[in-house]
């Protein structure tokens, strides 16, 4: 099994998705672990000293103006957990526990936080063993970290509360952790509030939609060149020298894929009538600008991700010199803007290519093919009803594209006075990309049906290859009506699998 080493210096975005989604191992290299002892050693001369430290012998938020005696402190550490774990809502998926912990352990690890080596290889020890903490959609403002998520992700390295077992059963954690040969944790000064303030529960959610959008991105040039086949679009419009006069990378590249998959194409520029079309409809024309322009953002949210990967996000911090000072990088802010760049870009690419497949279907605009593809329409209906199924969807991904960012309520009494929403952020992307994978699933079975209609002219070998591909997938071609679901079911599972890009790759070499 793959195995990921955590150092001092962050982690990289593969990393994290080879722990969150494919179960990798974790080992803490000399380097983190001699960072996390000469950190400890600060904090442990601080707790000594009879002067109040924030997060070492006082209270949190609010309450920090309170000195804590001694004898308090274990009780201290243990109840900022316990009451912070106050999550509700549904559980939050597997792999974005299984992200929060190791970005949390990512942060540890730096030598920033006081957190005691054997505390760090706990955490470890638990993903390891594939012991998920439960963690619920409700609990986090994207400030002080995601604070009720990771309590209840501490919770469990404590031994208390639930969590999922590797076989997938939800039980006491402490019975997990003994099972496992896991001691639970008794966490000293400053470890609680360590373990819970971090932006890693938007970060790893970040991460994952960026890998996922990669994939639909390219996905989506491919359909949007298949839309434009089956309507006898001109190809003309993807030519390099029209993007190099505009020179947004993002547009270049998803021209020169949807040109790539056209190569050798009969459909193309060809028209129904004497009355030849001098332009595409916009939804056709433009594909590659508003593609393109998500290619930029999803460049930039990039950038901020691996920014986040290399920080140590904590309040207060260890510094080399031996301070240990507040700071407000705990903020989700900069990660919450970009997971809202990304729902509105992600919502437009739906948009249009829903607008493609609408043009499809109607027997007004798709220059010669039958109603709604129907096999006898009037009595069969075709599409009709899947691309009601994508406007819906379309029409939820608009919603979801409202800033989640832009709005702040004030808590902890109002000390904690303008948060971020980052964990709302993300988990509308979530729903976003999702929502995202079907429409292209439902652009890309019209359109394969649509070139398969167009009798006597030949697609292109990339789109023939997709067709083949999609078909041997379980998604049926032309014919009268049948059950519609599973057919948009197995389109949806092609493309979420990367059926796409894996079809036309041989045929176009590696898609931009």
């Amino acid at each position: 099994m793959h195995t990921v080493v955590v150092g001092t210096s962050g982690v990289t975005a593969s990393d994290v998705l080879a722990v969150a989604r494919e179960g990798a191992r974790i080992e803490l290299s000399a380097e983190a672990v001699a960072a996390l002892a000469a950190a400890r050693e600060i904090v442990d001369a601080l707790a000594a000293k009879p002067e109040p430290v924030y997060g070492v012998s006082t209270g949190f938020g609010a309450l920090a103006t309170r000195h804590i005696s001694p004898e308090l402190r274990a009780q201290l550490q243990r109840n900022i957990v316990r009451s912070h774990a106050a999550g509700m809502g549904p559980r939050v998926e597997r792999e974005v526990v299984r992200a929060l912990m190791f970005l949390r352990l990512k942060t540890v690890c730096s030598g920033h936080t006081g957190v005691r080596p054997e505390v760090a290889q706990t955490m470890a020890d638990i993903l390891n063993a594939g012991i998920t903490p439960v963690v619920h959609e409700y609990g986090s403002l994207g400030c002080s970290g995601d604070l009720a998520p990771l309590s209840h992700c501490a919770l469990t390295l404590m031994g208390e509360g639930d969590a999922e077992g590797p076989d997938g059963v939800v039980r006491p954690a402490g019975e997990l952790l003994a099972e496992a040969g896991i001691t639970p944790v008794e966490l000293r000064e400053k470890e609680g509030l360590a373990l819970l303030n971090g932006t890693d529960g938007m970060l790893g959610m970040l991460v994952m939609a960026l890998a996922d959008l990669e994939k639909l991105y390219k996905s989506a040039d491919v359909s949007a060149a298949l839309s434009l086949e089956a309507l006898l679009g001109t190809d003309k419009v993807l030519a390099p020298e029209l993007h190099a006069i505009r020179p947004h990378p993002g547009q270049s590249a998803s021209a020169a894929n949807m040109l790539a998959v056209l190569k050798g194409s009969e459909l193309t520029g060809h028209h129904q009538d004497d009355a030849p079309r001098v332009q595409d409809a916009y939804s056709v024309r433009c594909a590659p600008q508003v593609a393109g322009a998500g290619r930029d953002t999803l460049a930039h949210a990039r950038t901020v991700a691996e920014r986040e990967l290399a920080s140590a996000v904590d309040n207060p911090v260890v510094l080399p010199d031996g301070r240990v000072e507040s700071n407000g990088n705990f903020h989700g802010a900069p990660v919450a803007y970009v997971l809202d760049f990304l729902a509105i870009a992600a919502a437009d690419l739906g948009s249009i290519a829903e607008r493609r497949t609408d043009r499809l279907l109607d027997k007004n605009r798709s220059h010669g093919l039958p109603p709604f593809l129907a096999d006898d329409a009037g009595v069969d209906s075709g599409l009709m009803i899947a691309q009601y199924t994508q406007a819906a969807l379309v029409s939820e991904m608009k919603r979801l594209a409202v800033p989640a960012s832009a709005d702040s309520i004030p808590s902890s009494a109002m000390q904690e006075d303008h948060v971020s929403m980052g964990w709302s952020a993300a988990r509308k992307l979530r729903t976003s990309v999702d929502n995202l994978t079907r429409i292209v699933a439902i652009e890309l079975y019209a359109a394969t049906r649509a070139i398969e209609l167009r009798e006597g002219l030949t697609p292109a070998p990339a789109s023939r290859a997709v067709i083949d591909a999609v078909r041997a997938a379980g998604v049926q071609g032309p014919g009268p009506d049948r059950f519609l679901a599973p057919d948009l079911e197995a389109a949806d599972a092609f493309v979420r699998t990367g059926g796409v890009v894996a079809a036309v790759e041989p045929l176009t070499g590696p898609l931009a």
